[in-house]
């Protein structure tokens, strides 16, 4: 049997928020696999579906560019990390991430290209992050970028905490292909992409997702249906 280490539990309170001996009990019986005890606490009820840890435990901003072209549009997120949040509200900072995500429309979600690009300072993003990290004295980092594209349509965008204008912790694109009123369709999209935000979704829909994933989300579901007293046909 796997032993249940500190560490093994801190981490599994760290996914899923649920209590130290709830945890341990849930280590105690998948012997000491992670995942599975996530499970085990969502069937009990204790823990709420979550992603495994492997996020970039950072703070930073989220910065989102867009630009029309004709009848078209482009719409691209990045994320640069700093160490601090006391960083990521300097305006310095802040005034590059404006300026990467407004370079990001051109490289269609390329990180790589998006790092040589050059920038109003006349050096490449990763050049001038470089030169932040001398004078500000924290580390940076140009993490990851992508990008939504429409040839008629919006591509509509929301900023959850919005720390600055276009700057943020959560930001969202949701792209339209119509050729609909645009003002309408960009109200649609920013309701969606509030609802994106709020929920976190693996998927458009459920086809388009690993069917190993649904398997599991499904006996999760009907564990838990069942542990309510729920019949079978239920």
């Amino acid at each position: 049997m796997a032993k249940i280490t500190a560490a093994l539990v801190k981490e599994l309170r760290d996914i899923t928020s649920a209590g130290m001996m709830d945890c341990k009990k849930a280590l105690n019986e998948t012997d000491g696999n992670i995942e599975a005890a996530v499970d085990w606490l969502r069937k009990k009820g204790i823990a709420k579906a979550t992603k495994k840890a492997g996020r970039i435990a950072s703070e930073g901003l989220v910065g989102i560019g867009l630009s029309e072209q004709g009848a078209g549009m482009t719409g691209a997120l990045v994320e640069v990390n700093s160490e601090t949040d006391f960083v990521a509200r300097n305006e310095e900072f802040q005034s590059a991430v404006r300026e990467i995500a407004a370079l990001a429309v051109n490289v269609n979600g390329d990180v790589e290209a998006l790092a040589e690009s050059k920038m109003s300072s006349g050096n490449s993003v990763v050049e001038h992050i470089t030169n932040m990290v001398a004078t500000i004295g924290e580390n940076m980092a140009l993490r990851r970028t992508d990008a939504l594209n429409v040839n008629e349509g919006v591509v509509a965008a929301y900023m959850h905490n919005a720390t600055a204008d276009g700057l943020g912790k959560i930001g969202v694109l949701v792209a339209l292909e119509s050729t609909g009123d645009k003002d309408a369709l960009n109200a649609l999209g920013k309701k969606i992409a509030m609802h994106v935000a709020a929920t976190s979704p693996l998927a458009l829909s459920v086809e388009d997702m690993d069917p190993a994933t649904v398997e599991r989300e499904r006996q999760v579901l009907s564990d838990q249906a069942r542990a309510s007293g729920k019949p079978e046909n239920i």
